[in-house]
């Protein structure tokens, strides 16, 4: 049972982890990257449709996304998109597909994202002391006093760490977000 209740905290720190990966992939740098694109929603026939199921993101350059749309009546709906998406990116609508230059970061906007991945660092803690606390409430019932101590600070340990990891992503990514 210690062993089942301490494997679970485990799995929802590590979803934790997971989840802010995928964040920190769509805050801007000073580089394309189709993950920016990731939660732009396009109208597809009347349902909202990730762009990359309706289209091909790609990167030819450091400082360039494309979009091309499978269907050619889809270019206006995804200029509007990436638009009301408000990722601060001006597409540009070139025959069959969809530039999207990207625009250099000021210092002001820089730091404006790196308060967003700060944000969504402490969201993630938040999920990880969550996970941790309801596994110290399953060991509160039911275990002996003994194993109750080892397992809290196995739980403990855990939290620890994965917070650690947390902090580590966060300060990669601001390095990422702040070079020019």
């Amino acid at each position: 049972m210690l062993a089942e209740i301490c494997g679970d905290a485990k799995e929802q720190m590590h979803k934790a982890v997971e989840v802010f990966k995928k964040q920190l992939a769509s805050i801007r740098t000073g580089r394309a990257t189709s993950s920016l694109l990731d939660g732009v929603k396009i109208d597809y026939y009347g349902t909202m449709s990730p762009l990359a199921q309706v289209a091909s993101v790609l990167t030819p350059d450091a400082r360039m996304l494309v979009v091309k749309p499978w269907e050619k009546a889809l270019l206006k709906p995804i200029e509007k998109a990436i638009l009301e998406a408000n990722l601060g990116l001006v597409p540009i609508i070139d025959a069959d597909l969809v530039r999207i230059p990207m625009p250099a970061l000021t210092e002001e906007r820089r730091r404006e994202f790196v308060k967003q991945a700060r944000q969504k660092c402490e969201d993630a803690k938040i999920a990880v002391r969550n996970a941790r606390r309801d596994a110290n409430e399953m060991l509160k019932s039911g275990t002996t006093e003994d194993d109750e101590k080892r397992a809290l600070k196995i739980t403990q340990d855990l939290t620890d760490q994965t917070i650690s990891d947390l902090d580590k992503l966060l300060a990669q990514k601001e390095v990422e977000i702040m070079t020019v």
